[in-house]
């Protein structure tokens, strides 16, 4: 499982030092993907592959179940870390999050998001009031 916040530096040639806590589980390689609220998704191989099997049982006559399919793969890459812990974003990936310098990198579980730093902090507020009320909706009696 990921969890934690941390703020590595994008670097000149677009690429990113992934948390050392993070990196045993990458380490055989990774996909990046565009992900929700415009951040990037970062899954292990093997859990990509297994969310892609979820997925393809899904009935692509589904409009919405093509819509989500084509935007998650179109501008997905597989990546390996190099022996410094670092991957390469690619340009589309990088435009699409609009990322700077400054990222923030996010455990959410069984995936990394990668944000911009300010997007990360606004959006970050911006939850903070709903978090309490949120749970009782998700993850009702659990908490």
């Amino acid at each position: 499982m990921f969890f934690g916040t941390y703020t590595p530096r994008l670097d000149e040639k677009g690429r990113l030092f992934l948390p050392a806590k993070f990196r045993d589980r990458l380490t055989e390689g990774l996909v990046l993907t565009k992900g929700q609220d415009r951040c990037i998704y970062v899954w292990p191989q093997a859990s990509f592959q297994e969310f892609s099997d979820r997925i393809s049982k899904t009935p692509f006559t589904n409009k919405a179940t093509r819509d989500f399919i084509r935007v998650l793969f179109s501008g997905a890459s597989d990546e390996v870390p190099d022996k410094q812990g670092r991957i390469t974003v690619p340009p589309p990936l990088r435009e699409y999050a609009r990322l700077g310098r400054d990222c923030v990198v996010v455990g959410a579980m069984e995936r990394v998001e990668i944000w911009d730093a300010a997007r990360w902090s606004e959006y970050s507020d911006a939850q903070e009031e709903s978090f309490a009320s949120l749970s009782e909706e998700v993850i009702e009696g659990l908490l």
